[in-house]
This record gives structure tokens, C-alpha cells and sequence, in this order.
């Protein structure tokens, strides 16, 4: 595995195996990797001649400076799992190199980024938006590969994909989860023993929710939820919203979309962990 750190010595690798006419994958990370990540790259390798990863903590899509502060870091441990994953090229650039100047793009991302978490963390699907079209005006992968424990951040980077005319396929792949249904996430590193234990409970309690939401109205299942993980006094529920998969936007009827997706943030202790369930597609 190649380790670059500069935008040049990137685009110097990665242009010289396009020039052989390798197809390449690309799977953008925040580094701190778990086998969420590794099955990405899984995937990529499935797909691709070449792939690459990125490991970059982005601070313009943090709106919370703690969260940036306490994001877990650990570079030396990530490039090793890349390197066994087989990764060809890791790409580690400093914040100066991926901001020589500060970003003011403004991205008109439209209503996938007002709801949810583009209402609860102002600013933070835009800093998304500017990293990854960053990252793949450096690249120009011919695909790209994203968990869909962020959903509704597959959907935002779709419409920027849009905006700005790149010819990338998003890939979006299922959630990885451990053997108690947890969503693997970095931030699990931070719940303590017993929030790890109480954890599992809200996919749990999403899976149950698809067991009656066909004889429950769209909100009386929000409603149920909500009550579930809420029963629970380590956790708070921020949001737990039933949406079109499609355009993300909030549903009243079963019969409005096809495609049915419960999005839920939970705060455990000071962690905020996401999760999503489909409903429609049992």
C-alpha cells in the first residue's frame, strides 16, 4: 500500500494507473476504522482494479467543537487494517492541505439537507459537501462507496454529485452491525461498558417497530419508538423521524412512498449514535 499525504503526490498515483486504464474505487473515511469501513473497501475491491481510502477528520462538517476534540484519531492502527484490507493508495493529508485556503462554497443542497440532521447540526451536510467534492475532484474515482448508517447523507452527497457534474457512481452499502444488532460506529469506543450493553436496544426496538407498522399509522410507530429508546434514562432520542428514502423528506401515510426509511439520533450518556431501519422492504 502507498501512503500519500499531499494533493500532488495523490493525483501523481492515481493518475498514472488511470493512465493504464485501471478503474478505480474510492471510499472516503474519518479514520478511527472498524469492519464497517473494511466491508467498503470490500466492496470497492469487488468492483475496482484500484482502490482508494481516504482518512481525514473533517472539521468544517463538526458544528460541535467538543465532537471534532474528542473524535477518536488513530492513524497508526488505520493504516494497517488499509493495508490489510489491501487498499493500493491511502490518502492522509493534513487540514492545511486539504484547506491551503478556507472553504466558502455554498452548496444549494435543497431539502435532503434541511431536515434531520441538516436541521440538528446547522452547517454540517455543507462541510460535508466541501470535503467530498474535494476528495473527488483529487481522485476522480469512477466509483465511490458509502455505509448507509448515514443515510441521509448518501442522499446529500448524491445531490452534490448532481450539483457539481461529476461522473461518479455513489455506492451505498448496508450497515454493518455487531452480533447484538449495535450499528458499528467510531464513536462506540467512547460508551462505557454499561452503555454498551444498553446500546443494542435501539436497533432492537427498530426492528420491532417493523413487526405493526403496518396495522400503526406513520405516526403512532414514530411515537412508539420514540417512547421505547426514551424508557431507557441513560438515552434520549433527538430526533426520530419516518421519511422517503427518495428525497428524505417526512411522510404522514404508508402509502407515500415506496420506499419507507425510520431515521433515528440517540444520546447515550454524551455519545450520539444514528441508526436507520427500512420499511418497505422486508
Amino acid at each position: 500500500m502507498k501512503i500519500v499525504r499531499t494533493v500532488n503526490e495523490l493525483k501523481s498515483a492515481v493518475g498514472a494507473l488511470k493512465a493504464e486504464g485501471r478503474s478505480v474505487g474510492f471510499v472516503p473515511t474519518m479514520g478511527a476504522l472498524h469492519d464497517g469501513h473494511i466491508s467498503l473497501i470490500n466492496r470497492a475491491r469487488a468492483d475496482n482494479d484500484i482502490v482508494v481510502a481516504s482518512v481525514f477528520v473533517n472539521p468544517t462538517q463538526f458544528n460541535n467543537p467538543d465532537d471534532l476534540r474528542t473524535y477518536p484519531r488513530t492513524e497508526e492502527a488505520d493504516c494497517a487494517r488499509l493495508g490489510d484490507a489491501g487498499v493500493d493508495i491511502a490518502f492522509l493529508p493534513s487540514v492545511e492541505e486539504m484547506y491551503p485556503e478556507p472553504d466558502t462554497r455554498v452548496f444549494k443542497l435543497g431539502p435532503v439537507a434541511e431536515v434531520m440532521e441538516g436541521a440538528m447540526r446547522p452547517g454540517h451536510f455543507n462541510g460535508v459537501a466541501q470535503v467530498v467534492s474535494r476528495l473527488f475532484a483529487m481522485v476522480g474515482p469512477d466509483r465511490a462507496y458509502f455505509g448507509e448508517k448515514d443515510f441521509q447523507q448518501i442522499a446529500v452527497i448524491r445531490r452534490m454529485v448532481e450539483l457539481e457534474g461529476f461522473d461518479i457512481d455513489i455506492v451505498a452499502c448496508p450497515i454493518k452491525r455487531e452480533a447484538d444488532g449495535l450499528a458499528l460506529s467510531s464513536r462506540n469506543v467512547r460508551l462505557t461498558p454499561h452503555q454498551r450493553d444498553i446500546a443494542p436496544n435501539i436497533h432492537r426496538i427498530l426492528e420491532e417497530s417493523r413487526d405493526y407498522y403496518l396495522v400503526l399509522s406513520v405516526d403512532e410507530v414514530r411515537r412508539k419508538v420514540i417512547d421505547a429508546v426514551n424508557a431507557y434514562p441513560e438515552m434520549e432520542v433527538e430526533y426520530y423521524d419516518i421519511v422517503n428514502a427518495d428525497d428524505m423528506q417526512p411522510i404522514n401515510e404508508w402509502s407515500q412512498c415506496a420506499d419507507a426509511v425510520g431515521c433515528i439520533t440517540v444520546y447515550l450518556g454524551d455519545v450520539r449514535l444514528i441508526d436507520n431501519i427500512k420499511y418497505n422492504q422486508l
